[in-house]
């Protein structure tokens, strides 16, 4: 057997740095008041592509209506395009004019 250690615990002492994690950015996804697209219409968009049950979908559609503006979703921004492209072409194959946009929390 050899007198010299098998390991060394000199040298240098190397610590991995963690990779620091921040949140995402969060988009509101908004519904605009027009005066043309039906109540009815509006609260099956809430319930198709919000997952809303009626009672908030029709909440968030007289808030809506009322304030001319309402807040469908909070979601990162991949998600929030998505929604906001769903909700636009199902109107417009449904030929309302409703429109629906995202902007930062």
């Amino acid at each position: 057997m050899s007198d010299k250690p098998q390991h060394s615990l000199e040298g240098p002492v190397v610590q991995e740095a963690k990779p620091r994690l921040q949140k995402p950015q969060l988009y509101k996804v908004i519904l605009l008041n027009d005066d043309y697209t039906p109540m009815e219409f509006v609260i099956i968009i809430l319930e198709r592509f919000f997952a809303k049950n009626r009672e908030d979908a029709t909440r968030i559609m007289m808030h809506v209506h009322q304030k001319g503006i309402g807040i469908c979703g909070i979601y990162i921004r991949e998600i929030a395009e998505t929604k906001v492209r769903q909700v636009l072409s199902y109107a417009q194959e449904h030929q309302h004019p409703l429109q629906c946009a995202m902007e930062p929390e």
